[in-house]
């Protein structure tokens, strides 16, 4: 774990002293890696190669007060005790939020461009499967965003983690019920499910497919919405694994819910748009 990278030095102008957190630094660096990927896109596409970083921009405002207002609305008892608090704490985003609130002014943006939607969004495909891939990175490299307690080879323990790996954190945290064993073997502190990584790997496998699928046949939009229904799917997957509270849906968490939802709707339109008419543009 190294959740700060270093401090920024005391003569720094601005900040002195801070931290550079790494999940911080990782987020900027998806950001980043969005931005080349569409780039490419765009300019294989015949445009402005620039768009991408408005488009870029947008999404970072959008994903960063998104997922933070997911958050709260998820934990709105804590808002209630300390809303202060709440809202001005660092910590605290989810994916969800940030994505669809990104979604709505970076469409915005294309619009105010004259783009078409569905070919931009194919562009975009790709971008957000490398950029989900690389900020994952930082949320393990916290210790954030794991899974439940686990006795195979995977586990890893973060003993500074947000919450800590510990039997009484994760009990408290996310009311799961820890095996006798698993303390009697470990102690306090147990390895959990690193599900960030689980993401890292399967969203650069999506990457793959959609960098190889991007001179498709069929209809514009059709490979933005293959990514739509994979990443439906591996969030719903790796949900199985993760250290969750909020299981409002029985056995399901919220995110696997919105996750079902987003596979059905990606899949009925790849089904719609997977014809070789020729890539009108949407």
């Amino acid at each position: 774990m190294y959740p700060n990278l270093f401090y920024l030095p005391e003569w720094f102008p601005i900040g002195a002293g801070a931290p550079v957190t790494s999940f911080g630094v990782m987020m900027m660096l998806s950001f980043l890696t969005a931005g080349y990927v569409l780039k490419a896109g765009l300019v294989r596409e015949g445009h402005d190669a620039d768009i991408a970083w408005s488009l870029v921009f947008w999404a970072v405002i959008g994903g960063v007060i998104g997922a933070r207002l997911y958050y709260v609305f998820l934990n709105y008892p804590r808002l209630l005790a300390d809303p202060a608090g709440m809202l001005l704490s660092r910590g605290g985003m989810v994916w969800y939020g940030g994505f669809l609130l990104a979604a709505a002014l970076v469409v915005w943006r294309i619009r105010m461009f004259g783009l078409p939607l569905g070919k931009t969004a194919d562009a975009a495909a790709p971008a957000l499967a490398l950029a989900y891939a690389v900020g994952r990175v930082g949320c393990f490299l916290v210790g954030d965003d794991y899974g439940r307690p686990t006795d195979s080879w995977v586990g890893i323990a973060f003993p500074n983690g947000l919450p800590p790996t510990t039997a009484t954190a994760i009990s408290s945290n996310f009311g799961i019920t820890i095996d006798p064993a698993l303390i009697e073997k470990y102690g306090e502190v147990l390895p959990v499910h690193p599900t960030q990584l689980y993401e890292t790997g399967i969203s650069t496998l999506i990457f793959l497919l959609l960098w190889r699928l991007r001179g498709h046949g069929h209809r514009a939009g059709w490979l933005f919405m293959v990514w739509l229904a994979l990443a439906g799917a591996e969030r719903f997957f790796v949900e199985i694994f993760r250290a969750k509270d909020d299981r409002f849906f029985g056995v399901f968490t919220l995110a696997q819910v919105i996750s079902l939802l987003l596979v059905a709707f990606g899949t009925v339109w790849v089904l719609r748009l997977r014809n070789r008419r020729g890539t009108a543009a949407v």
